[in-house]
């Protein structure tokens, strides 16, 4: 079997100005094709992304053999710039390797998940994510502590025992708030606390929550706001600061007694290995649109262990309505390929959990403000 041909579809939605998935469909002389995505969709990077997976596919994979997935990983790593890392590079990468393993799959008429060990998980546990923008069909950006609480419930009453919440991205107006950074006053403080209180007051004890602040914050105000937020007994506190200074992380980690989850903005395992060198995260979270596709993350999984740390994949929420023909317009390409390496994790936490994103069920993503 021999890649003939590579297609590129950088995507315009209808869901919202700011989502451009960019998904890739390779050929093969047998008839076989294998489609994959690019974890660069929101942002400022979908373009770039698009050219990278070009780029690579002109001088990797023309003519090779794609069931030789391990080698064409190599072979696209040891070009000039992955070689130095960074999301544009690992997202073309992750891209091009989710579709050899869709062709490697469906050759061989056997799920992904049997090709990386077969399931050791028959089941997932589901949270309902980013419930500060609402959670159902209506965005609602939500300001007083009291719409978190409401937004909470919703999605309680739905069956869900985990939810997941930003709880200082919009401020009290329900718009977006810059970075937030070094130690804060008092009225956003209580802000910020009393969001998290009236969560957990509405759902009560037995549902987890997971506090996400998107590296927001930097290493003073993780802390600060971590110490107050210990009382309600959190599962995580995700992303507290940004990547580019490990000893951040080491900061937050040594001064917050909530466990700690990062890796969305990390890249293959060389990028997490100083993390869980140190045992400053709890819980990684690799993006597999951006980590290296389902290689790499095979390959970390099985360090993970040594580091002493649960994992969980991560995935873009959606894409709704893309201008692609057949099974491609489903748009599932990124959570499929989440939930094919989560069923056969054996680093998940309790019950395995895989990320429900709320604006998977929006009918129109609004601008942002």
């Amino acid at each position: 079997m021999k890649v003939t041909r590579v297609e590129i579809f950088d995507l315009d939605t209808t869901v919202g100005p700011d989502w451009h998935p960019v998904l890739v469909r390779i050929h093969t002389n047998e008839g076989i094709t294998g489609v994959g995505e690019v974890g660069l969709a929101y942002g400022s990077a979908h373009s770039a992304g698009a050219g990278m997976v070009r780029n690579l596919a002109e001088e990797c994979l023309l003519d090779a053999d794609p069931m030789k997935t391990e080698a064409l990983w190599d072979t696209m790593h040891a070009t000039f710039w992955a070689l130095g890392g960074g999301p544009v590079v690992f997202g073309g990468i992750s891209a091009i390797d989710t579709a050899l393993w869709d062709i490697k799959a469906k050759n061989l008429n056997v799920p992904v998940y049997q090709l990386l060990g077969g399931k050791t998980n028959d089941t997932l546990r589901t949270y309902a994510s980013q419930i500060q923008f609402g959670w159902g069909p209506t965005t609602r950006w939500c300001g007083h502590p009291d719409d978190y609480a409401e937004e909470a419930a919703k999605a309680v009453a739905e069956g869900y025992d985990c939810v997941k919440v930003d709880p200082v991205i919009l401020d009290a107006d329900g718009e977006y708030n810059p970075t937030l950074r070094g130690v804060l006053p008092n009225r956003q403080v209580s802000l910020f606390y009393n969001r998290v209180k009236t969560i957990r007051e509405a759902v009560g004890d037995d549902i987890d929550i997971i506090l996400e602040v998107h590296a927001m914050l930097s290493a003073t105000t993780a802390i600060q706001l971590g110490r107050l937020w210990k009382e309600f007994n959190c599962m995580y506190l995700e992303e507290p600061v940004h990547y580019l200074n490990v000893d951040l992380q080491q900061k937050v980690s040594q001064n917050v007694q909530i466990p700690i989850a990062a890796g969305e903005r990390l890249y293959t395992r060389w990028g997490y290995r100083q993390y869980l060198e140190k045992q400053l995260i709890n819980m990684i979270q690799p993006d597999l649109g951006l980590v290296g596709g389902i290689t790499d993350p095979k390959v970390m999984e099985e360090i993970v262990d040594g580091g002493d740390a649960d994992y969980i994949s991560m995935c873009r929420a959606l894409i709704s309505e893309p201008k692609l023909p057949g099974r491609m317009q489903e748009g599932k390409l990124d959570p499929a390929r989440c939930i094919q390496c989560d069923l056969c994790s054996r680093y998940c936490p309790t019950r395995p959990l895989h990320c429900y994103h709320g604006k998977t069920l929006k009918d129109e993503l609004p601008a942002r403000k």
